[in-house]
């Protein structure tokens, strides 16, 4: 008697795991029809297991992406092999609410899954869905990552005008050199400076001063494409990579600045303030065989600006 009840007894503790266990477990025929539907399934559907029994899962589910989780099911049957699908792969198969405190900012359950061939003795007849709860893991992944790229991005940016930083933009330039060696695509640079500043900073203070900094750099962005690249290039400088742009076209484009800064004075406390900035254009060429070598064209022709008088544009060797 002992022994005929510990069969049914070690079904009975199968069953009652099967139904606890604190993930998803769905079993499949070859046709796809719902054979097995347990308790974690039940609670986060709201489904019962006897209203699913038979039914197919993509007729039952049509929110389901069918063609391309039947194909990866078919994989399973055809090469008796484990299929896992990760939560970064598809963030979901069964829409579930997320009810976990912790991470009650999602709006669904993540989920990994877990495709396994249930064979018998005439071979492999049925499949099995585990599904994951991978919430947690997946919410603390993407903060991390959130937070990296928050955080390369400061890397990258000045404080102030929130243009990149120098050392971010020369890098940059280094890739354009790099790639102008092989494609030859007119790209220039062209470097601005505020004329005067230190007047601006001695008659209404350092706040002024920056204002008039973040300023420039707004009128700066403005202009921009979405392929050009501004730097806050030194205290009261800024430098532009301007891909796809020679000489003429960068010319307009410091023209448009200035028109731009003259026709939007600063206003500062009550005051307007007005002020003018200084630019030097360096398309590069040829000849430019280093990338500092660029750089330091283009420093030369923004000081040739600041030389003759201030308030113009001059264009290297020009």
């Amino acid at each position: 008697m002992t022994h005929d009840a510990d069969p049914m007894n070690e079904l009975h503790w199968l069953i009652d795991m099967v139904q606890t266990i604190e993930v998803g477990l769905v079993v499949l025929d070859r046709n796809f029809n719902i054979q097995l539907w347990n308790g974690f399934m039940e609670n986060h559907s709201g489904i019962s297991p006897n209203e699913l029994k038979g039914d197919n899962l993509f007729q039952r589910f049509p929110e389901l992406p069918a063609d391309w989780l039947r194909q990866k099911m078919e994989q399973v049957f055809l090469l008796k092999n484990n299929v896992f699908i990760s939560w970064e792969q598809r963030p979901y198969i069964f829409k579930f609410n997320n009810y976990r405190p912790i991470t009650g900012r999602a709006e669904f359950m993540y989920q990994n899954i877990t495709l396994l061939p249930l064979s018998s003795l005439s071979g492999t007849s049925h499949i099995s869905m585990i599904i994951y709860d991978v919430t947690d893991i997946a919410i603390n992944k993407m903060q991390l990552t959130a937070a990296n790229e928050q955080l390369q991005q400061l890397n990258q940016r000045d404080e102030l005008t929130q243009l990149f930083n120098r050392r971010h933009w020369q890098e940059l330039v280094q890739q354009e050199f790099a790639r102008f060696s092989r494609y030859q695509e007119p790209t220039s640079l062209l470097l601005v400076d505020i004329d005067r500043l230190k007047t601006i900073n001695d008659q209404y203070g350092h706040v002024a001063g920056d204002r008039a900094i973040q300023h420039l750099a707004h009128l700066i962005g403005r202009n921009l494409r979405s392929t050009d690249m501004a730097c806050r290039y030194g205290a009261n400088a800024f430098a532009l990579l301007l891909h796809h742009s020679n000489a003429e076209q960068t010319l307009q484009l410091a023209a448009r600045l200035q028109s731009s800064l003259a026709q939007t004075p600063l206003q500062f406390n009550g005051e307007q303030l007005t002020f003018t900035f200084s630019a030097g254009v360096c398309p590069l060429d040829e000849e430019c065989n280093s990338y500092d070598l660029w750089l330091d064209k283009a420093d030369e022709t923004l000081a040739k600006a600041k030389m003759a008088g201030r308030n113009q544009t001059i264009l290297t060797n020009g």
